[in-house]
């Protein structure tokens, strides 16, 4: 029998330790304990790292037989779970964090923010002491997650709410039966013009992003680019009109006005109607005199009666041109900085999507002064006719001093 020195024996322990798992490593030291004989345990012990106590476990599991299995630990060996020792930890982590105690002021994290660090500092403050790793590890487990807030309450609603949609998608489909255009209006959000930081990310050679000013202050020179879009439904085609004195009525129904000179007469030659969607409020709001005053000019000029549907107060994210053509330039732009009103205009223009959008832009220079006052008088001489569910929603210009018959949505 070849018998080995201590230094012998270590390298063996030391060599064969990576190849094995934990089970098989302590049949290497049992075995080897009791080949040993008298004083092998604290000689394996020595040379291998393991307690000794391990190893006398091990002698014993040698000596009771040893057999293949699948398990590497016997049941129940390990360290147990923090919620076995704390059987309480779970329902207090879970008062901190439910979404119920954000409205209790007696709260202690009622004002703080709920990270791990400071949950688990909280959690030890009542007695649960636990790491902020483990209080991540237990969040997941009670089906927590990481969550930005979801714009989706809107406020109060009003009670004709989806009587109005029904009654304005009744003359989207009714308009475009007929093959007469429908779009849908807005004013994007105002863009500060410079060298300043754009959100989102672009493309660009490693270490070399875009260089832009530190300090977002906008310069009084240049002013504010002011987007009014004009979204056709049927032809998908949006036009941009990108202004830079003031988002007012005469600015929305003058681009609508150049929409139609470009895109709409050319396009619907036979059009006799015109359909606009419109938010509520803003310049094209239903309570803006000038706006009806604008379009009645319209109307006139070109000889179509305007129909136009607004959306019920609250619900303007659900007008088609935000997600159909506003959703689509932010998503074309980001990352570069609006440094003129041309850039804003080219990459407006650059716009393009796979279900086939083509945008059409171009600046308008054009003075826009606010607070012009339109009389009740001025307003009542528009050939306007409301329609019967809520007239002051739903409405139709004439182009002439007649009122016009308001579309039937009858099939």
């Amino acid at each position: 029998m070849v018998e080995l020195s201590e230094a012998g024996l270590g390298q063996v322990f030391a060599q064969l330790r990576p190849l094995l798992d934990e089970r098989q490593r302590r049949a290497l030291a049992g075995v080897t304990a009791r080949a040993l004989g008298r004083g092998g345990v604290a000689q394996v012990a020595s040379v291998s790292g393991m307690s000794r106590k391990t190893v006398s476990t091990a002698v014993a599991e040698v000596d009771a037989g040893l057999a293949p299995a699948a398990r590497v630990r016997r049941p129940g060996a390990g360290r147990k779970p923090l919620i076995d020792h704390d059987p309480d930890l779970l329902a207090a982590l879970d008062g901190l964090v439910e979404p119920e105690s954000r409205g209790d002021p007696m709260c202690r994290l009622r004002w703080t923010c709920k990270s791990t660090r400071n949950l688990a500092d909280e959690l030890g403050a009542e007695g649960h002491p636990a790491s902020s790793w483990t209080v991540g590890q237990l969040l997941h487990y009670m089906d927590y997650s990481l969550q930005g807030n979801a714009k989706q309450r809107e406020g109060a609603q009003h009670p004709d709410r989806d009587g109005q949609f029904h009654h304005l998608n009744d003359q989207v489909t009714a308009h475009l039966r007929r093959q007469w255009p429908v779009i849908s209006v807005d004013t994007k959000k105002k863009e500060v013009v410079g060298n300043l930081r754009n959100g989102g990310q672009n493309w660009q050679p490693a270490g070399s992003p875009v260089r832009v000013d530190v300090h977002d202050f906008p310069d009084p020179e240049v002013g504010k680019a002011i987007p009014y879009g004009v979204y056709d439904m049927a032809a998908k085609l949006g036009f941009v009109v990108v202004g830079d004195d003031h988002d007012t009525a005469e600015f929305a129904v003058a681009t609508i006005g150049r929409w139609w000179d470009k895109i709409g007469a050319p396009a619907y030659p036979k059009a006799r109607r015109l359909l606009i969607t419109a938010d509520a409020g803003g310049s094209n709001g239903y309570r803006v005199r000038a706006f009806k005053t604008g379009l009645g000019a319209l109307a006139a000029r070109t000889g179509l009666a305007i129909t136009v549907c607004h959306f019920p107060p609250g619900t303007s994210k659900w007008n088609k041109i935000e997600h159909r053509l506003f959703a689509a330039i932010t998503s074309n732009w980001r990352g570069q900085p609006l440094e003129s009103h041309e850039v804003v205009v080219n990459l407006i223009a650059g716009t393009t999507t796979r279900t086939g959008l083509k945008v059409h832009a171009e600046r308008d220079h054009g003075y826009y002064p606010t607070g012009v006052k339109i009389t009740p008088a001025q307003l009542a001489a528009i050939p306007l006719t409301g329609h019967v569910f809520h007239p002051e929603w739903n409405y139709t210009i004439g182009p002439g001093p007649k009122n016009p018959t308001p579309v039937t949505t009858r099939k």
